[in-house]
């Protein structure tokens, strides 16, 4: 990866929480809850998820760049989201935690000589080796992938309750319901 294509790796990848944010603005709050199948996750499970994810990433980022070659366990997502109560947690603190962390790590990669992008730990027994410049590019996808997750969650919930027509108010205004389009 050259240096141009490594910045903008970088700057899609401190994008993403303003991505997120504004997806879910889109959305109307009393279908976060949705599951659109038992298997798959609500889209209250999905900011949560992706809370735990950027904690973890914080952390993984450092080792990449301080200590490249210690073993860095990985988190089980499923089991995550069964055992750590999604539900009950603020989505609003989730999102902030994102955010916060995300722009914490974007300002430490914008800052770092370029040899340490290519700081190689030790294998992985789940992923195998892994550089910080690999780590940056499977990061940058993570929250772009879970917004085309929720989008999907929308569409399954509209399939379910379909928006209303638009109508005319007393006072000749219109009053129309969030679309597809919309996503």
């Amino acid at each position: 990866m050259t240096r141009d294509e490594r910045r903008q790796v970088l700057e899609s990848f401190g994008r993403a929480p303003m991505l997120l944010a504004g997806a879910l603005r889109q959305l109307p709050k009393r279908m976060w809850l949705y599951k659109p199948a038992p298997d798959r996750w609500s889209i209250h499970e999905i900011i949560v998820h992706l809370a735990d994810s950027e904690a973890s990433s914080y952390l993984r980022c450092r080792y990449l760049i301080a200590d490249p070659g210690i073993a860095i366990p990985e988190f089980d997502p499923e089991k995550w989201a069964s055992t750590l109560g999604y539900f009950h947690q603020s989505t609003r603190e989730a999102l902030e935690i994102i955010r916060r962390l995300r722009r914490v790590t974007y300002n430490l990669l914008a800052k770092l000589p370029e040899s340490v992008w290519r700081h190689i730990p030790p294998e992985d027994s789940e992923r195998g080796a892994m550089s910080l410049e690999q780590w940056i590019e499977r990061q940058e996808q993570h929250i772009p992938h879970h917004i085309d997750q929720i989008k999907q969650n929308y569409q399954s919930w509209l399939g379910t309750h379909p928006p209303r027509k638009a109508r005319t108010g007393r006072e000749g205004s219109r009053f129309i319901s969030l679309s597809a389009e919309v996503c």
